[in-house]
């Protein structure tokens, strides 16, 4: 599969920048039953304890954590679905990305600071302050252009790596439902 070059990339941004501030659109669920391991979801249920079910975020554990456990501040990673293409090059190579959710929205720090939440179907979650930054992973799967693109300054002030959140309330969630901002 090819990889997005640095003019592939930028020529994409307008593209990008012309996402909805609002009433986003949940384009993807992706859970991670285990490392390297994708399911594409049409629906799914996320859990203020367990993230999304049936996703490894809670018994992987993080490294950020002293004891190893999951961070509840990286429950659920959320990427643009417009940024997710470009990089990927292919909606069938988005869950490479290793984030649960795809959404057609804007994700910038100007429009979903920390403390944002989201309703999602009948769930809601919450933005949270720990930046969102690819991995080795990343490169090795879409390039170190891509790499470079969304950890950029600009990369970083639009989050087009994406945001990670957690689950406020519980609640079911499908592909397809709107993504808006509430109180």
């Amino acid at each position: 599969m090819d990889q997005a070059d640095r003019e592939e990339l930028e020529a994409g941004l307008e593209h990008i920048l012309d996402s909805p501030e609002n009433n986003g659109l949940l384009e993807l669920i992706v859970a991670r039953p285990e490392t390297a391991k994708r399911h594409v979801l049409d629906n799914a249920r996320l859990d203020i304890d367990k993230g999304l079910l049936g996703d490894n975020w809670k018994s992987r554990g993080s490294k950020s954590m002293p004891d190893g456990s999951a961070d509840p501040q990286m429950q659920l990673t959320i990427m643009n679905s417009r940024v997710a293409q470009l990089v990927a090059q292919n909606r069938s190579r988005w869950s490479l990305a290793g984030d649960q959710l795809f959404i057609d929205m804007d994700l910038s720090n100007e429009n979903l600071p920390a403390g944002t939440r989201l309703s999602i179907g009948n769930a809601i979650i919450e933005v949270t302050p720990v930046p969102h930054t690819g991995c080795k992973k990343f490169v090795s799967r879409f390039g170190l252009e891509a790499m470079k693109f969304v950890n950029s300054d600009y990369g970083k002030k639009l989050n087009l790596r994406g945001i990670n959140t957690k689950v406020i309330k519980s609640g079911s969630i499908k592909t397809g439902d709107k993504v808006m901002k509430s109180n």
